[in-house]
C-alpha cells in the first residue's frame, strides 16, 4: 500500500517497520534484517498455539447466553493480569521513546505537525505493547472463526483497547514525573514504576498473609476476592472487560470506546507538553557542563574510591535499577513473615533470604565484574589487581548484606540459633555467586544484562546450582535447628545439599580459564 510521504500513515508504517526490525533481527547491534532461525521458531510456537485452542475449543463449544460465573471471574482476574503487565511495558516504552530513541529532533524539526507525532507515537507505542498478548491470545479469535464461534474475535478489540488506554496512562505518568521530578530522574523513576506496576500482582496475591493476624489462618488477598465476587451477578458492570472479551457487543463498544477515548484525549490535553518534556529531555544532558568546574579528590583509598565508583555507574543506568528493584520486591512479603508473625517460619524465611542473596549477588556481580566499561583503563593501571578485584567483589557484596541486615538481625533477636545458622547460608550463598562471575564469566556490556544467560551458559549454570544449593541447605539447616526427626534420607539430603554448595567454588576455580 503506497502512503502519502510526511503523512501520519507513512510515519506510523515507519514506526511498525522499526517495530518488526527490533522483534525478529535478533541480537542488539546486529544488521536490520530477520533472523530467520527466531521467525521460524516463533511461527512454529504459534502454529502449536493454533492447534491446542483448537482442541480446547472444540472440547467447549459454543457458549450460548451469559456465561458461568466462574468463567466470568477467569477471565477478569486474567484481564486485569495483562493490563498490569501492559502498563508496565507500556512505562518502559515510554521513557524509551521519551530518552533512548533519539529521532524525535529530527521529527519535530520536519514540517510534520506535532500533534500527528504524538498521535503516532501513541499508536505505534500501543501495537508493540498488544503485541506479545496477540501472539498468545489471537489464535482463540482465529479457531474460533473458523468453528463458527465468532464471539472469540472480540479478543482484538479488546486488546487493543487495553493496549491504547496502558500507553495513554504511561504517557501520563511519564509526563507528570518530567513536569514534578526534571527529565533525568525521570528517567531513573518511571522505569522503577514500570517494574513496580509488573510485580504488583505478586504483592496483590501474598496481600492476605502480609496483614495476618497473629494466631489467624492467613488466607492470600486473591482467594479472599475470590470468594466475595461469587456474590457478584456476571452482568455487572465490574465483569464489564471480561463480557467483552467472551464477544458480548454491547460491552466490546464500551471497551472499545473508552480505549479510543483515552487515546484521543491524551493526544489533545498532552501533545504540546509532550515536545516540551522531549525539548527538555534532550537539553538534560546539556546541564552538566553548565554546573561549573569538575573538582577532583583523591584523599580516598583506592578501595572505596572503586566501590563508590562502581555504586554510581549503576545508579546511573535506570534500566539496570529497575531490574535489580523488581528482585527486591519479593523481599517484602519474607520481610512482613518475619516481623509480623508470632510463630515464625523459620525455614521458609532462611531458604527465601538465601536465594534472594544469591540471585541479588549475581547480578550486582555480572554487572560490577563483567560489564565494566573501560577494563583497559583498569589493567593498565597503577593499582595491583588483586586490590582492584577485591574493590569489585566488595562493591557487589556490600548492598546485598545491606539489603537483608534489618530482616536478619530481628530474626537473630527473635531466634538466636535459626538467625546465625541463615546469616551463614546467606553470606555462602553471596560469596559463592559472585566469586563464580568473577572466574568463569565473560566480559559483555550493560545493555546484554537481560541475556547474559546466553553468552555464559556454563556461568549461569553453576550460579543455579549454587542458589538452589545454599536455599536447600538452609532449609534443611532450619529444619534441624528446630527438632526435626532425622532420617537417613534427611541426612542424605543434608549432605547433599553442602557437598554441592561447597563444590561449586573449586569447580568453579578449575573452570575458570577453559570458560574463558
Amino acid at each position: 500500500m503506497s502512503v502519502q510521504p510526511g503523512s501520519a500513515l507513512w510515519l506510523l508504517r515507519h514506526e511498525l517497520r522499526l517495530f518488526w526490525f527490533n522483534l525478529s533481527s535478533g541480537k542488539q547491534g546486529s544488521p536490520r534484517r530477520p533472523a530467520w532461525r527466531v521467525l521460524g521458531s516463533g511461527l512454529l510456537v504459534w502454529l502449536g498455539l493454533h492447534a491446542g485452542v483448537f482442541a480446547l475449543l472444540r472440547a467447549i463449544g459454543p457458549m450460548g447466553g451469559l456465561p458461568p460465573r466462574q468463567f466470568v471471574i477467569a477471565v477478569s482476574a486474567l484481564l486485569l493480569s495483562t493490563f498490569l503487565f501492559m502498563l508496565s511495558s507500556a512505562l518502559k516504552r515510554s521513557v524509551e521513546t521519551l530518552f533512548d530513541r533519539g529521532d524525535m529532533d529530527l521529527l519535530l524539526s520536519s514540517p510534520l505537525p506535532s500533534r500527528s507525532i504524538f498521535t503516532v507515537k501513541l499508536a505505534g507505542m500501543a501495537f508493540g505493547v498488544a503485541a506479545l498478548y496477540l501472539f498468545f491470545l489471537a489464535p482463540f479469535a482465529h479457531v474460533g472463526l473458523l468453528l463458527g464461534q465468532l464471539r472469540w474475535l472480540a479478543l482484538y478489540p479488546v486488546l487493543f483497547a487495553l493496549a491504547l488506554l496502558a500507553a495513554s496512562l504511561a504517557i501520563l505518568l511519564t509526563l507528570a514525573l518530567v513536569r514534578v521530578l526534571g527529565a533525568r530522574r525521570t528517567r531513573v523513576v518511571a522505569q522503577v514504576v514500570g517494574a513496580m506496576a509488573g510485580a504488583l500482582l505478586y504483592l496483590l496475591s501474598q496481600a492476605g498473609n502480609l496483614m495476618a493476624q497473629s494466631g489467624g489462618v492467613a488466607s492470600s488477598a486473591s482467594a479472599r476476592v475470590m470468594a466475595s465476587l461469587q456474590s457478584v451477578d456476571p452482568g455487572s458492570l465490574l465483569f464489564l472487560p471480561a463480557r467483552a472479551a467472551l464477544g458480548d457487543g454491547p460491552a466490546v463498544a464500551v471497551i472499545a470506546a473508552l480505549g479510543l477515548l483515552a487515546g484521543l484525549l491524551t493526544v489533545r490535553w498532552t501533545h504540546r507538553f509532550f515536545v516540551r518534556g522531549l525539548q527538555q529531555a534532550a537539553g538534560s544532558a546539556r546541564v552538566a557542563s553548565r554546573a561549573g568546574p569538575v573538582r577532583y579528590r583523591f584523599d580516598r583509598g583506592l578501595l572505596q574510591l572503586v566501590i563508590i565508583k562502581e555504586w554510581r555507574l549503576a545508579w546511573r543506568d535506570p534500566h539496570l535499577i529497575s531490574q535489580i528493584l523488581l528482585q527486591l520486591l519479593y523481599l517484602l512479603p519474607i520481610c512482613f513473615v518475619v516481623f509480623r508473625n508470632n510463630q515464625l517460619q523459620l525455614t521458609i524465611v532462611a531458604a527465601g533470604l538465601t536465594m534472594l542473596c544469591g540471585s541479588l549477588s549475581a547480578s550486582l556481580a555480572w554487572i560490577i565484574l563483567l560489564a565494566e566499561d573501560a577494563p583497559d583503563l583498569l589493567q593498565s593501571s597503577p593499582a595491583r589487581a588483586l586490590t582492584v578485584r577485591m574493590a569489585k567483589l566488595g562493591a557487589a557484596v556490600i548492598p546485598v548484606g545491606a539489603l537483608v541486615a534489618l530482616p536478619l538481625l530481628w530474626l537473630i533477636v527473635r531466634a538466636p540459633l535459626a538467625g546465625m545458622l541463615a546469616a551463614l547460608t546467606m553470606l555462602g550463598a553471596t560469596v559463592s555467586a559472585a566469586l563464580v562471575n568473577e572466574w568463569t564469566g565473560r566480559p559483555a556490556t550493560r545493555g546484554e544484562f537481560k541475556n547474559r544467560g546466553q553468552r555464559g551458559v556454563a556461568t549461569r549454570l553453576l550460579e543455579l546450582c549454587s542458589v538452589l544449593a545454599w536455599s536447600a541447605l538452609a532449609w534443611l539447616l532450619q529444619r534441624a535447628a528446630t527438632g526435626a526427626p532425622a532420617s537417613l534420607a534427611f541426612a542424605a539430603g543434608l549432605g547433599g545439599a553442602a557437598a554441592i554448595a561447597f563444590g561449586i567454588l573449586p569447580l568453579a576455580w578449575l573452570l575458570r580459564h577453559r570458560v574463558r
